[in-house]
């Protein structure tokens, strides 16, 4: 079962309707008890940095995010849950990210060409055989964005998509082993989107 985690802000209802589409074994989970019936966890997010970040600390889910991450299970970050995963972000300068992967979260600059937030479609450009998301997705696929924050990854690897946008090359996707994250919304993403929730499933029921 995948458990999607509801910790009071985060785009459940298009997640886990998406699940439901592809029949994948998904659940929202309001508890971190809860995760201990599943295999894979999504942690999707909207809004601001600060606030998703003291949402996971009132709910019991920053702790828990940590220890699911460091025992390698199946874990996949949406949009903020992408941010959330890095040191901190310059939205919310005095709050700490969960800092599993080193790095911080910066804003766009407007320009007069380039609107900020970013809203609508972007390419984004990745090894297809690599990272296990983008199995049978093509390179230079567009999926849907609505952000005005992109991370800025200090460590090296992890990197497993990138877009451009305002005159900046970003990171779109992260991975490392289990872990995986992505700044835009594959449950918004159409055809490709749902082929990459779809592979995300697939990692989630490996081995039964």
């Amino acid at each position: 079962m995948i458990g999607i985690v509801d910790y009071g802000m985060g785009n459940l209802g298009s997640v886990i309707n998406a699940c439901r589409f592809l029949d994948m074994d998904a659940r929202i989970v309001t508890r971190p008890v809860e995760l201990d019936a599943c295999r894979a966890m999504i942690l999707p997010g909207v809004g601001a940095f600060g606030d998703c970040m003291e949402h996971l600390a009132s709910h019991g889910f920053v702790e828990a995010s940590r220890a699911w991450i460091a025992a390698d299970k199946p874990f996949l970050g949406i949009c903020v849950g992408l941010q959330a995963l890095f040191e901190g972000s310059d939205e919310s300068p005095d709050v700490a990210g969960l800092g599993v992967l080193r790095g911080r979260v910066r804003k766009f600059v407007p320009t007069p060409d380039y609107k900020v937030p970013q809203i609508g479609w972007n390419r984004v450009r990745y090894q297809p055989s690599a990272c296990p998301l983008f199995q049978g997705i093509p390179d230079q696929t567009f999926f849907y964005y609505v952000h005005s924050f992109y991370a800025e990854a200090d460590e090296a690897g992890v990197i497993a998509g990138a877009s451009d946008y305002a005159g900046v090359t970003y990171t779109a996707a992260v991975w490392r082993n289990n872990l995986m994250a992505v700044q835009f919304h594959p449950e918004k993403s159409q055809r490709w989107g749902l082929q990459m929730l779809k592979n995300f499933g697939a990692l989630a029921t490996k081995g039964n």
